[in-house]
């Protein structure tokens, strides 16, 4: 059977009100809370840093899901483990040691995962599935909310299952396959069916009037999608 998890992305969210949105959200069903932390350097937009981590940690009810774009990433790693991540991804074009950049992840009692940009190909992350907790698979390029899903996406999302299922069937380990960008109530079916576990929805949470509502009508859809195995 599937288990989806549904991660309402901050960066939509109203800044001015962060911990009561934070709150809200988690009470209207979301699995996990997306923060997107962004430097100005890797990706042109700057957005959030650790101590805005620590500050909505009390808000979370969920585990909260720090998505890194900036580079370099390992002092911020530390920096957020401290600040209250239990999950940590970054991308691989931002680290010199990939490897090195996981494990210390890891070494700080998160779990860890791989960014894959739309460009970047879903080999890079097979000598580091061990690794791995989540892949995290970008359907816009990385920089702004609000863009639009970019559809040949679910293809890639194809091929990383394959490389993901293929992996557990060695090691018995699933690693989570996560999508951000553009994941709205009519397309959430498609990308799970394409393989996808986890998603990222911003404007489609915190845009809508109702977040419970919004959530629901996302399951509704993740309901109907065929069970695997």
């Amino acid at each position: 059977m599937n288990f989806y998890r549904i991660a309402p992305s901050i960066l939509a969210a109203d800044c001015a009100r962060l911990g009561e949105e934070v709150s809200a959200v988690a009470a209207a069903g979301a699995d996990l809370i997306h923060f997107d932390v962004m430097d100005n350097h890797y990706v042109p937009n700057l957005t959030f840093g650790p101590m805005v981590c620590a500050a909505i940690k009390p808000y979370a009810a969920v585990p909260v899901d720090v998505h890194l774009m900036v580079e370099p990433v390992d002092d911020l790693i530390v920096s957020f483990a401290k600040a209250g991540a239990d999950i940590i991804t970054f991308h691989p074009e931002a680290s010199r040691h990939i490897d090195r950049s996981l494990a210390l992840i890891r070494d700080q009692g998160c779990q860890a995962g791989l960014v894959l940009n739309p460009a970047t190909p879903p080999e890079i992350i097979g000598h580091v599935l061990d690794r791995l907790d989540m892949v995290l698979l970008m359907s816009v390029n990385p920089g702004f909310g609000g863009q639009r899903f970019i559809p040949h996406t679910l293809e890639k999302i194809r091929q990383t299952r394959a490389l993901l299922d293929r992996y557990q069937a060695q090691s018995g380990r699933r690693i989570a396959l996560e999508v951000d960008g553009g994941i709205n109530a009519d397309n959430i079916a498609d990308v799970a069916a394409a393989g996808a576990d986890t998603f990222v929805a911003g404007s489609a949470v915190f845009g809508a009037d109702d977040y419970a509502q919004a959530i629901g009508g996302m399951r509704r859809r993740l309901a109907e999608v065929p069970q695997a195995g």
